[in-house]
């Protein structure tokens, strides 16, 4: 088994970005195993996107 990775995003941005996509119930009855690839995908690009935001605002 690898080492965990340091965590990149906290865990209440990666619930909140949970709901806004759908699929926190998904997450709270299963865990995170049973989110689909393309939905973990859109996960990462909604805090891409936040991020750059960030950054845009100087903030």
């Amino acid at each position: 088994m690898s080492p965990r990775r340091n965590k990149i995003m906290s865990e209440s941005l990666r619930e909140e970005l949970a709901e806004e996509l759908g699929v926190a119930n998904v997450v709270r009855q299963e865990g995170w195993g049973s989110v689909s690839s393309r939905d973990c995908g859109n996960l990462v690009k909604l805090a891409i996107e936040r991020a750059e935001k960030q950054l845009m605002n100087g903030q």
